[in-house]
């Protein structure tokens, strides 16, 4: 295994390259597990640093994920509404087109242009759900969402690591698709992102999910900065 398995950041064409770049920071975890809540908190203590945070055209903004344009959120709703034996590899071809739509619409030109986004689920989604805990394998995974991807990973991925039986309680309301299937499919959720986590070391940073908001959101934020920092941008513009 090469030492970095990471594809150069924010350029995998030739026309994906630019002297200026942003950051892009994922949450994940499995479901309940407070990433929502992070990745708003996490906007608004970026922004008032001073950084541009989200899009410009919805400046301070999550991008959720599958979602953030027309396609994505007609995907997000057979996804997590549709039929509840969607068949495995159709699940994550979806997931993939969701993304590979917004990976083109919104997160490149958006880099491009020097923002700072922050993601509510990004590809390691897929990698834990899809390749680990539905069994397709993670590389076979990963490999279907590389050209939809065009080489873009997370300068950073932030998995909060909570119990499954405490985040599916935490979820609370009407379940949806993925919910609904219960605590075992969540904790080979879990499992999934310990594999992911350890398979890609140089991005993906484990955070306890199961503390007070207030500490899981300054170890958040510590780890965000320390990724914009590593990229270079200024606080305060």
């Amino acid at each position: 295994m090469p030492e970095r398995e990471r594809v150069p950041r924010h350029a995998a064409t030739e026309t994906s390259v630019s002297e200026q770049t942003g950051v892009l920071i994922s949450l994940e975890g499995g479901d309940g597990c407070g990433k929502s809540t992070q990745a708003a908190l996490l906007c608004e203590r970026l922004a008032a640093c001073g950084l541009p945070v989200g899009p410009s055209s919805d400046q301070g903004a999550v991008i959720r994920e599958p979602g953030g344009t027309a396609a994505g959120e007609a995907i997000r709703d057979v996804l997590l509404h549709g039929p509840q034996t969607l068949a495995p590899w159709a699940e994550a071809l979806l997931y993939a087109a969701a993304r590979a739509e917004l990976v083109e619409r919104v997160l490149l030109p958006e880099l491009r242009a020097g923002r700072v986004l922050i993601l509510d689920r990004f590809v390691d989604s897929s990698l834990a759900y899809q390749g680990f805990a539905r069994g397709l394998g993670i590389d076979a995974v990963l490999a279907v969402n590389q050209p939809g991807l065009r080489g873009l990973l997370p300068d950073l991925t932030i998995v909060l690591d909570v119990d499954p039986l405490v985040g599916l309680a935490r979820t609370g309301g009407a379940p949806d698709r993925i919910e609904a299937e219960g605590l075992d499919l969540q904790q080979r959720v879990a499992a999934g992102f310990a594999v992911v986590a350890r398979r890609f070391p140089e991005r993906v940073r484990l955070i306890d999910g199961s503390r007070d908001i207030d500490i899981v959101a300054a170890a958040v934020v510590a780890a965000a900065l320390e990724a914009v920092a590593d990229v270079g941008l200024r606080l305060g513009g």
